[in-house]
């Protein structure tokens, strides 16, 4: 350790600055630079609301959402969605894609695929484009596999069936 010196005393100064200490050079500031100026705007990981989490009220997400506790209410998006074992979903569910793990008492609209994994319990309706139902799943409620596509013009709701060339005949065995 070098020794200190001692400064000659200034006579113009107040007493307390009888001794010069050696002063050490101030550190440096460290910068850090962050890319994304919002750390909760885009993580690119998936979101969880755990097992101890209960909800009232619209939940709507982006990205990816795994849900593993309590809602009671409706669930949009254009993400990822997925039921967890622990989950009680009441409410209408609107999503791209959904795999289910837990309970939903609702109905499940889904853009893509819809997953009904085998300890699932769903009770409400479900329109998906895929739909995979796995054995031990409990399902009630009917299903609508649609084909996917959005139809260029809006279809009346009663189906229309052509038969080309037949002769009308009445219904109730009575013949034509």
């Amino acid at each position: 350790m070098p020794p200190v010196r001692e400064e000659p005393r200034n006579p113009e100064a107040d007493d307390t600055s009888h001794f010069a200490s050696r002063e050490e050079p101030a550190p440096t500031p460290t910068i850090i630079h962050n890319p994304n100026p919002n750390p909760m705007a885009d993580h690119g990981g998936k979101d969880i609301l755990s097992s101890d989490v209960e909800i009232k009220g619209s939940i709507k997400f982006q990205k990816e959402l795994l849900i593993d506790g309590k809602v009671e209410g409706e669930i949009n998006s254009d993400g990822v969605l997925t039921i967890g074992e622990n989950a009680d979903i009441r409410g209408e569910i609107k999503t791209k894609s959904i795999t289910v793990y837990g309970k939903v008492h609702g109905n499940i609209t889904v853009a893509e695929r819809c997953e009904l994994k085998s300890k699932c319990t769903l009770q409400g309706d479900l329109k998906a484009a895929r739909l995979t139902i796995e054995e031990g799943a409990t399902f009630i409620g009917k299903s609508e596999v649609t084909s996917g596509a959005i139809p260029a013009k809006a279809t009346s709701a009663r189906p229309e069936v052509v038969r080309p060339n037949e002769p009308i005949k009445a219904a109730f065995g009575a013949r034509a």
